[in-house]
């Protein structure tokens, strides 16, 4: 019979091989990640935002994809596995120049769209890091002839923002360079409505779980009609995300909601182009 100690041994030495194949798994991700950015394999999608009064494109969100590969076979478990990584900072900050190089580049083709708002998502953790200033971000889009004014940095809820105060200075000093906010998933999780209380942003986006079938059910009703409140009481606008079905665009637009995103307006697409508010006559 094994005594105590040579069971603790093999507890232990299990414990180990378990932790060296994570380690090894964790560095194989992270190479990965350096060789998709290093050759560029991404690709960049520009899906419209519109004003559901006017029916007009009022900007675009710039979303990046990576192309699937082994180790990231879907996006989402590219942008999970970034959220945690020692890599988050190196990566946003890649991101982000792409993101402005590639709106750019369309913009050259198309200059309708020169003035346009243009979302960039940004995990809160990187915009409250303090090497990485609002002045670089100046000097970026300086270089491709943008405006802050124009930019509106998308806070995604990978990881959540922990010290709020802080976090409220920190974004007061990107204002005051002419950035705007939005607070993207609204209405999914105590953080992101507790974000909406500290940071007060321009935009609310609802998340497209809020949104789904919302002509049908009152308790998904009921909680936009509160952030619609609560945006007309600190003059914010509410972007409904994820707007797929023409009941659900009418009841929003009965609802007030300003303005909408979503495949029934206009897909992500790797080219700049107008989206469009269906009525139903022009619905086959």
């Amino acid at each position: 019979m094994k005594n105590n100690s040579t069971l603790n041994n093999l507890g232990f030495q299990h414990y180990l091989d378990s932790k060296r194949e994570t380690l090894f798994y964790e560095y194989q991700q992270n190479k990965e990640i350096r060789k998709l950015l290093h050759f560029k394999k991404m690709n960049t999608f520009f899906q419209p935002i519109l004003s559901l009064k006017e029916g007009c494109t009022v900007g675009f969100e710039v979303l990046n994809r990576p192309q699937s590969t082994e180790l990231f076979p879907t996006t989402e478990k590219f942008y999970d596995f970034i959220g945690k990584s020692r890599d988050v900072f190196f990566t946003e900050q890649f991101l982000r120049r792409l993101s402005v190089e590639r709106y750019s580049e369309q913009v050259m083709n198309s200059q309708p769209f020169r003035n346009h708002l243009v979302f960039l998502n940004i995990q809160p953790q990187v915009l409250a890091d303090p090497t990485y200033q609002s002045g670089k971000t100046l000097e970026l889009l300086s270089e491709f002839n943008l405006s802050p004014d124009q930019i509106v940095l998308e806070l995604t809820e990978k990881e959540s923002v922990i010290d709020y105060k802080q976090f409220e200075k920190i974004i007061g000093n990107y204002r005051e360079q002419g950035f705007r906010i939005a607070v993207d998933d609204a209405g999914t999780g105590y953080n992101s409505l507790k974000t909406l209380i500290y940071l007060k942003p321009e935009f609310i986006k609802i998340d497209k779980a809020i949104i789904r079938h919302i002509d049908e059910y009152q308790m998904q009703q009921h909680l936009v009609e509160l952030l619609l409140e609560f945006s007309n009481q600190s003059e914010t606008k509410v972007i409904a995300e994820g707007i797929e079905t023409l009941d659900e665009l009418r009841f929003l637009q009965n609802l007030g909601v300003q303005m909408g995103q979503g495949f029934l307006l206009g897909k992500p697409l790797q080219e700049l182009k107008n989206g469009i508010v269906p009525n139903y006559e022009n619905i086959s």
